[in-house]
């Protein structure tokens, strides 16, 4: 028996939540007295997999496999555990491990539990605490089928050195038509992505157009933060969809949440409560998210957020 981690790249660069299910998957093989083997697709070193205690690397190289399509994806998860004889399959909660993991956990026949926040308490009942009603509280969740598949939530266990002496290899999947075709993949370049920031900048209707969103991109770029925004924002066309965050957006669990300029919507506490240390500015003391904040400001956007990118800027020279 073994553990099967999915470790996620773009390009053939290793995202941060790659190192951090491989840091899970390592302490459950450790709590079963199993092995960890990590599957990458299209990559071509995988050293820095064994700082995190990848005991052995398998890796698919197909060029069907250079665009995600969760069937396919699915599919060679699905090969690989039935190959290295894993009960336990370890995937991110990313907005593409939530759409693959339960095609995986189907193919399987496996019990699935998602954004799972710890290692498991027990492995006999196999019991996970997950994160439950958007985020505002946990669950125990007993998973009592033979084979398990994981969801780990971004930024919750966290990244943690365990380096072992790893092997790699590859494997050979069979790559099945899966039905889905993309027609064109857009992605931005030269900027932190939102999936893979700690720090996360974002804004809303309070910065009254997007002409305005320089000294909020300015902010971003002292802080080596990623741009976000509200729905709002993004349906007026203000900035790119790729931005919106939220509970009907993408999912944030950064170390730092800055908002701006919003007013704290349910849907968007919802999508943004995982985050750590959350900071608001807002002109109205009465916003929904001064609730929901570790640390408020009541004040015009336009004279603060200058005011803290000079403060940052003075700070980060001395």
């Amino acid at each position: 028996m073994s553990v099967l981690v999915f470790a996620d790249s773009s390009e053939g660069k290793f995202k941060k939540s790659a190192f951090e299910v491989v840091s899970y998957g390592k302490k459950v093989a450790e709590q079963l007295g199993s092995n960890v083997v990590v599957l990458t697709i299209n990559t071509s070193d995988a050293s820095e997999l064994y700082t995190y205690g990848a005991e052995k690397v398998i890796n698919v190289s197909n060029d069907a496999l250079n665009i995600f399509n969760a069937k396919s994806y699915a599919s060679v998860l699905s090969q690989a555990a039935t190959a290295q004889n894993a009960d336990v399959v370890i995937i991110d909660s990313s907005i593409d491990g939530l759409y693959l993991a339960p095609i995986v956990a189907v193919s399987l026949e496996a019990g699935y539990a998602s954004n799972v926040v710890d290692a498991p308490s027990s492995t006999s009942p196999f019991t996970v605490k997950r994160k439950a009603f958007s985020n505002k509280a946990f669950s125990n969740t007993v998973i009592s089928t033979t084979k398990k598949v994981i969801g780990v939530a971004k930024n919750s266990f966290g990244v943690h050195e365990n380096p072992v002496a790893g092997t790699s290899e590859g494997f050979d999947a069979t790559i099945t038509d899966s039905g889905v075709k993309s027609e064109k993949v857009e992605k931005v370049t030269g900027k932190i992505t939102i999936a893979d920031a700690d720090i996360v900048v974002s804004a809303g209707r309070g910065l009254k157009g997007p002409e305005n969103w320089g000294m909020i991109e300015e902010l971003a770029e002292v802080l080596g933060a990623a741009t976000a925004c509200s729905k709002p924002v993004s349906d007026l066309g203000w900035r790119p969809h790729g931005e919106h965050v939220g509970q009907t957006g993408k999912p944030v669990a950064s170390n730092l949440y800055i908002a701006i300029g919003i007013s704290g919507a349910i849907q968007h506490l919802a999508g943004i409560n995982a985050s750590k240390v959350k900071v608001v500015i807002n002109t109205d003391p009465e916003a929904p998210f001064f609730k929901a904040a570790d640390y408020g400001i009541v004040g015009d956007a336009f004279e603060v957020v200058p005011k803290l990118i000079e403060k940052l800027k003075a700070f980060k020279a001395s």
